[in-house]
C-alpha cells in the first residue's frame, strides 16, 4: 500500500510565495514520475508540473518562471515552490505519484493521488 500526504497550502497575497510538499509512504515500491495538478472551482483538473525520477521537469505555460518542482528521492518527497503567486493560481492542488509496487513473484504499476491542499491567492 502506498499513501501520499500533502502539506503547505494556505492563504497568501498576490506576489507572495508558498511551498507545497508531498510525501509518499509505504513499502516495496519504486517511484517514477511525480507531479502536481490543480483544480479551480468550475474547471477541470490541469497539470501544473511534473518531474521524472531523473529530475527532468515539465511545466504548464501559465506557471513557467514562477513555480519550481523538485524531488528528494531519499525521502520519497516532491515539492512545489510557488513564487509570484497570482489570484488565478487559486485552486486545490493535488500531488500525483506513479511507480511500481513489488512483492516476491509479482509487481504492479500504480498511479496515486493525494487528498489535495487548498491554495488561495488574494488580490
Amino acid at each position: 500500500q502506498v499513501q501520499l500526504v500533502e502539506s503547505g497550502g494556505g492563504l497568501v497575497q498576490a506576489g507572495g510565495s508558498l511551498r507545497l510538499s508531498c510525501a509518499v509512504s509505504g513499502s516495496s515500491f519504486r517511484l517514477n514520475a511525480m507531479g502536481w495538478y490543480r483544480q479551480a472551482p468550475g474547471k477541470e483538473r490541469e497539470l501544473v508540473a511534473t518531474i521524472t525520477s531523473g529530475s527532468n521537469s515539465n511545466y504548464a505555460d501559465s506557471v513557467k518562471g514562477r513555480f519550481t518542482i523538485s524531488r528528494e528521492n531519499a525521502k520519497n518527497t516532491v515539492y512545489l515552490q510557488m513564487d509570484s503567486l497570482k489570484p488565478e493560481d487559486t485552486a486545490v492542488y493535488y500531488c500525483n505519484a506513479r511507480g511500481v509496487w513489488s512483492a516476491p513473484g509479482t509487481f504492479r504499476n500504480f498511479d496515486y493521488w493525494g487528498q489535495g491542499t487548498q491554495v488561495t491567492v488574494s488580490s
